[in-house]
């Protein structure tokens, strides 16, 4: 089983955006998915609940279950499990980030948040010792400051994806009704965005980026 966390102490970064969106593409892509809610304010326990039961899965949980938790879901089948956590570089992103087998960190492209994301790296890489990569996010389109801050991160010794998200409708406009990016624009750049980030999600951990069929995949897990 893929096990990703996404972890940022600044507020707003989009991790609920990146899990809730990775989770729907790796469903697509024949990895039965669950994305475990560690924080409080359960944005993707709500995304969850407005999708009516279709998958992935969303379970609102706490820390120090996460480990259970992710053992029961392997052993039900699950391929792919997303840890959205609280905007703290705390206890609860260590043990997501400990758990997983990478860490997601996502940034907007904005000096604040750039100085914001320096607890988040070193709990990643150096406390937890996990594979870590910053993900520019919300990055303004037809502008330098993507490539600027991308260039600021690796001078700084981090890892920086070479995929970015920009600010697209489509990452914004699904969320209330429980939707994603490719279930809302199927052929638009924001589902293209999210598919090539998954794409070298999966090169990185080494794992096909296409699996066998989800709902067979489900189905054989449950008899």
């Amino acid at each position: 089983m893929l096990v990703v966390a996404l972890v940022s102490q600044k507020g707003g970064a989009g991790k609920t955006t990146l899990a809730t969106n990775l989770a729907v593409l790796g469903e697509r892509r024949g990895y039965p998915a669950v994305i475990f809610d560690l924080d409080p304010q359960a944005s993707a326990t709500t995304w969850g609940d407005a999708r009516a039961g279709d998958a992935p899965d969303v379970v609102a949980a706490q820390p120090s279950r996460l480990p259970i938790l992710l053992a029961t879901a392997e052993q039900q089948g699950v391929r792919l499990a997303i840890i959205d956590t609280a905007p703290n570089a705390d206890s609860a992103a260590l043990v997501a980030a400990k758990a997983a087998n990478l860490v997601l960190i996502p940034c907007r492209p904005s000096a604040f948040d750039i100085n914001a994301i320096g607890a988040s790296v070193r709990l990643a890489a150096q406390i937890a010792e996990r594979p870590s990569f910053v993900v520019i996010n919300a990055a303004p389109p037809r502008s330098a400051i993507a490539d600027e801050a991308a260039a600021t991160l690796a001078e700084a010794g981090v890892s920086v994806a070479p995929v970015r998200l920009y600010q697209r409708m489509a990452f914004v406009n699904p969320l209330a009704g429980g939707r994603s990016a490719i279930e809302w624009e199927p052929k638009g750049k924001a589902a293209a965005e999210i598919s090539d980030l998954w794409d070298w999600l999966c090169k990185v951990a080494g794992v096909p980026a296409r699996h066998q069929d989800s709902k067979t995949a489900r189905k054989a897990a449950n008899g």
